[in-house]
């Protein structure tokens, strides 16, 4: 999914050990949750997190999603800010190459943590009074290293599942536009 972003939106670049990709942020559609990410990039919090769950096509049998932003290297995990309003019923769709926040069954419960869908996951939208997982960008340029995060080899971790056997390093994220 490579598309030029629109002008009003600002984009991140994503720095990891496996490349770099570009990420457009929908400010005019997830105002809170863009707002509480870029907090966390203007923190460098992400500096140094991992990919801490992946599950694509050759490690579970299906098209999901990378996650990050929440553990360091040994699945440690950082302290956060508060929890952020959800935005899943913002008319947009958990489609392959969009990034949306991660959070507990408590749909209000996002921080920091987001992923990645590297496939098409509608089925993590909201619907009707049930929310989903708020979409909040999508990937503009360097797909393919999202592929590549997506092929890693994972494994169990204490009681983690789906854990990049080698850890997948996101060195910083920073604003670019």
């Amino acid at each position: 999914m490579s598309a030029a972003p629109t002008a009003a939106n600002p984009v991140v670049e994503v720095d990891t050990s496996l490349g770099k990709f570009k990420i457009e942020l929908f400010a005019d559609k997830a105002p809170i949750t863009v707002k509480n990410f870029l907090g966390y990039v203007e923190d460098k919090f992400f500096d140094g997190t991992i990919f801490h769950r992946v599950i694509g096509k050759e490690n579970a049998g299906n098209d999901f999603m990378i996650q990050g932003g929440g553990f360091e290297p040994g699945m440690k995990q950082k302290r956060t800010k508060a929890a952020i309003k959800n935005e899943s019923s913002n008319g947009l769709s958990n489609l392959r190459g969009t990034i949306a926040m991660a959070r507990t069954s408590d749909p209000d419960s996002a921080t920091a943590q987001f992923f990645v869908n590297v496939g098409d996951n509608k089925f993590l939208d909201a619907r009707g009074s049930a929310a989903g997982y708020a979409v909040f960008g999508r990937v503009t340029d360097g797909i393919e290293v999202v592929d590549k995060i997506k092929a890693v080899e994972t494994g169990s971790q204490g009681s983690f599942e789906n854990v990049p056997k080698k850890d997948v390093v996101i060195k910083s994220i920073r604003v670019v536009k």
